[in-house]
């Protein structure tokens, strides 16, 4: 099976974009989100993302969080949907009941344009983008202008993604970005989620108070998380729904998913920007689960802490904030 193509297509009713590329097969979902819903190992019978069902459909559509790779801007939770900003304080929608916070921003269930899509001899790929100014229903709540743009490519050498974010407004913006990756674990037709390890460039973890906000304070690592950093561990050791700091090993922040029984590895290399993690395995359920890349710790705008330990990063007028990462495959050793 050889080969690169992109084309448009249905996906369950859905608008979609296809790329193909030897035995990989990825999805776009432009109209929601820009979710990028598949990615395939054809050949191998590879499910790498959490795919909704058909019957799935509807309730993705009105929760579109915990399938394909969604984009949340700003991520995660601030403090009774406030946070300050150079002196201001701005006020997003209170959507998450049980907190009392807003939760995960407003990029990842309206829809993107598609700004091109194509395919080269090596790679198929699509960019999808959001324009925010006066006129986007968000700029009420998030009173910046500025253009995001995703490009993902597909090759022989898995999936890439580059996210940029162009400040054009008049004044500084927060930069604040994260993307709740949905990973399967079984990721292979008929695998045993037994069967799978975890390895996660995780740091220090945050702690986190009653309404899930970080209280600032670091809590010490079970044995099971130092698993992760290290030889890695069983993604469902525990319910977890953590925060920690990000620290690169060798050069690199990511994720290693390894099925033992298939002797093949799931590689996430999420790029140096993203100083935090967030993971959440829905409640310990074997299937599926969520390695979270973050730019920004959970609250950070409300936080006094210095802007660098907690990746609240800011754009000047003209300036460009970018980032790559890979999903890419390669056989275990051993």
């Amino acid at each position: 099976m050889g080969g690169t193509n992109a084309y448009e297509g249905v996906y369950h009713n859905e608008k979609a974009v296809f790329l193909r590329a030897g035995a990989y097969e990825a999805v776009m979902l432009p109209d929601i989100g820009g979710n990028l819903i598949a990615f395939r190992d054809i050949e191998k019978g590879y499910r790498f993302l959490h795919e909704p069902t058909p019957e799935e459909m509807p309730a993705f559509k009105a929760r579109p969080m915990i399938h394909g790779i969604p984009v949340l801007f700003p991520p995660n939770r601030y403090q009774d949907g406030r946070f300050r900003w150079n002196g201001i304080v701005h006020q997003l929608p209170v959507n998450e009941e049980a907190t009392g916070h807003h939760l995960h921003g407003f990029l990842y269930n309206i829809p993107w344009v598609v700004d091109e899509y194509g395919h080269t001899g090596q790679e198929a790929y699509v960019t999808v983008s959001v324009r925010v100014d006066e006129q986007h229903p968000v700029f009420g709540h998030f009173p910046f202008r500025f253009r995001i743009q995703l490009r993902y490519g597909l090759s022989d050498q898995g999936l890439s993604k580059r996210v940029t974010i162009i400040n054009a407004g008049q004044e500084a913006m927060p930069c604040l970005l994260a993307f709740h990756t949905s990973v399967n674990a079984p990721f292979a037709e008929g695998g045993n989620a037994r069967d799978y390890r975890l390895k996660l460039t995780v740091g220090k973890r945050w702690e986190l108070d009653g309404r899930m906000l970080p209280t600032g304070s670091h809590q010490e690592l079970s044995a099971n998380e130092q698993a992760m950093q290290g030889a890695g561990v069983y993604p469902f050791f525990e319910s977890m729904d953590n925060h920690y700091t990000a620290v690169p090993q060798n050069g690199r922040n990511r994720m290693e998913l390894t099925d033992e029984a298939e002797k093949v590895t799931l590689v996430y290399d999420v790029g140096t920007s993203y100083k935090q993690w967030m993971i959440w395995n829905n409640q310990a359920t074997e299937g599926f689960f969520c390695p979270e890349p973050q730019i920004n710790l959970v609250n950070a705008p409300n936080m006094d802490m210095p802007a660098e330990e907690i990746g609240c990063f800011s754009l000047e007028p003209d300036e460009i904030w970018e980032e790559t990462s890979r999903l890419y495959v390669k056989v275990s050793r051993g």
